[in-house]
């Protein structure tokens, strides 16, 4: 699932793009706004795949805010009715540029061009052994290595490492999503563990260091599967 924020000074357009979002089965909307200042607090502080960004706006050019953002990590697709802003656009990184009136064919051929961006970069930290994740207004670098265990906290998880915690607005289900299968386990609801970590296993507990850690019932089969093809 790739998360992401649509911003247009035009209502209809923006209802336009949240129809178009809701085809598709991969995208989750974030928010939608017509104030692109409302929409920065979310984008400075919470990790976000995709922006759709109008760039002719009353407050502020889209290129420019885009620009202010803290992080750039997050694949930008402009959205105008000029197309003389093209260039521009294509030299701040975007992933796309689409003409309005935009056509739903035009629209899901930039969305999998953001897709297959966003897998790329993914499978590139992955290959390096790190993720980055937003955290205090920044980006922070987190050596999968370096992972004890990581704590879902209803929207935020907090990823415990052996001599600090990093908090996180994000789900279990899309850190998941950005580690290793082979290399890590979700447990039990609010838990996912590095097999890495694991000093010993119980019929209902994992140890890591001092840290016990129940396995869910509805987890325990694919965790102890897991466990036996890793032994055998």
């Amino acid at each position: 699932m790739f998360t992401c924020i649509a911003i247009d000074d035009e209502p209809l357009a923006l209802e336009l793009i949240k129809k178009y979002i809701a085809k598709i089965y991969f995208l989750e909307l974030k928010g939608a706004f017509t104030d692109a200042f409302e929409a920065k607090k979310i984008l400075d502080t919470s990790p976000i795949d995709i922006l759709f960004l109008d760039i002719q706006m009353p407050d502020i050019n889209g290129i420019e805010f885009f620009k202010s953002l803290n992080s750039k990590n997050v694949a930008v697709i402009f959205t105008t009715a000029f197309s003389e802003y093209a260039v521009d656009g294509f030299n701040v990184d975007a992933i796309d540029y689409l003409l309005k009136p935009i056509e739903y064919d035009r629209f899901l051929k930039a969305i999998y061009k953001a897709k297959e961006y966003i897998e790329y970069i993914n499978s590139q930290e992955l290959h390096q052994g790190y993720i980055f994740v937003k955290s205090d207004y920044q980006m922070v670098k987190i050596n999968l290595k370096d992972i004890l265990y990581i704590e879902g906290l209803d929207d935020y998880i907090k990823i415990y490492l052996a001599h600090k915690s990093v908090l996180t607005l994000m789900t279990l289900k899309t850190i998941t999503q950005k580690l290793p299968a082979k290399e890590f386990l979700r447990v039990h609801r609010s838990y996912i563990v590095p097999i890495s970590r694991i000093e010993n296993v119980s019929k209902s507990k994992i140890r890591i260091g001092d840290k016990e850690i129940p396995i869910g019932v509805s987890y325990s089969e694919s965790f102890f599967s897991a466990m036996d093809n890793r032994m055998s």
